[in-house]
């Protein structure tokens, strides 16, 4: 993204070739931040290539000030959450946390609530995945999560308590 937002236009062999991959590497890395809703278009023939829709600014800085990452690479990110039998349930039936792991190792209270992980691609979308499950589960970490969870709730619950306190 940094490519494009500098130099407008570049062609996948250009992309390739500062990069470091196969074109098909930049393909697949162009579809999957389109399909994250990043406003990337191709324009075909000669002159073509990828670019960012005009006025799209993402929030990115120079390389040199991203951080390291505490994760191994090439490990998705994931949540952990404790989640009822009915919030399992609503998960499958809504679509919402796939795929959710339920770890085994760690046996059901009495209630029948587990703990599972579940792949965090984005915040905001697993915020409101969580939160379309109301009750039924609660986030055990990243802590950003929960409290961005927390935070959600908090201002949804202040539309129905007078004085907007919870």
């Amino acid at each position: 993204m940094l490519l494009l937002q500098r130099r407008g236009r570049v062609t996948a062999a250009e992309l390739a070739r500062e990069l470091e991959v196969s074109q098909r590497t930049v393909l697949r890395d162009i579809e999957a931040l389109s399909g994250a809703g990043v406003p990337i278009y191709a324009t075909r023939g000669p002159g073509g290539g990828f670019q960012l829709l005009d006025g799209y600014q993402p929030e990115l800085s120079e390389p040199a000030a991203w951080q390291p990452s505490n994760r191994r690479p090439g490990r998705p990110r994931r949540a952990a959450v404790r989640i009822s039998p009915e919030g399992r349930r609503l998960a499958a039936l809504l679509g919402r946390l796939q795929p959710l792991r339920v770890r085994r190792a760690v046996p059901a209270d009495e209630d029948g609530w587990m703990e599972a992980t579940f792949r965090l691609r984005t915040m905001d979308g697993a915020v409101t995945d969580v939160l379309s499950l109301g009750p039924q589960i609660e986030v055990i970490e990243p802590p950003e999560l929960r409290r961005e969870v927390g935070r959600r709730l908090r201002e949804a619950a202040s539309f129905y308590f007078a004085g907007g306190e919870v």
